[in-house]
């Protein structure tokens, strides 16, 4: 097994653990709202997210209907998918390469 190969499948592994994390995080938030108990804070929700657990927060956030309209967490939310989105793009044109070695 290749050294890139062994990178690549623990980086699929991390990115999946964290976006499950993240639908996890905001899933049981919206229990507790529900049930009017200890939330999480929203840093800790933002964090999950910046630490890669986009995808999953966002889908949690639309599919469970929670944070939808809070605001400026739904603003830092998306502009942490940017930023993400961004980092990605340019980890994918080789020219950049030599930015991050």
């Amino acid at each position: 097994m290749s050294d890139t190969y062994t990178i690549t499948l623990i980086a699929a592994a991390y990115v999946s653990i964290i976006n499950i994390v993240g639908f996890l995080a905001f899933a049981w938030d919206k229990q507790c709202a529900v049930q009017n108990s200890r939330r999480i804070p929203e840093s800790k929700l933002l964090s999950i997210a910046f630490l890669g657990g986009t995808i999953g927060s966002i889908s949690a956030q639309h599919l469970l209907r929670h944070k939808t309209r809070k605001q400026p967490f739904k603003f830092f939310l998306y502009g942490i998918a940017v930023l993400q989105v961004l980092l990605v793009l340019a980890l994918s044109i080789p020219e950049t390469h030599q930015f991050f070695d």
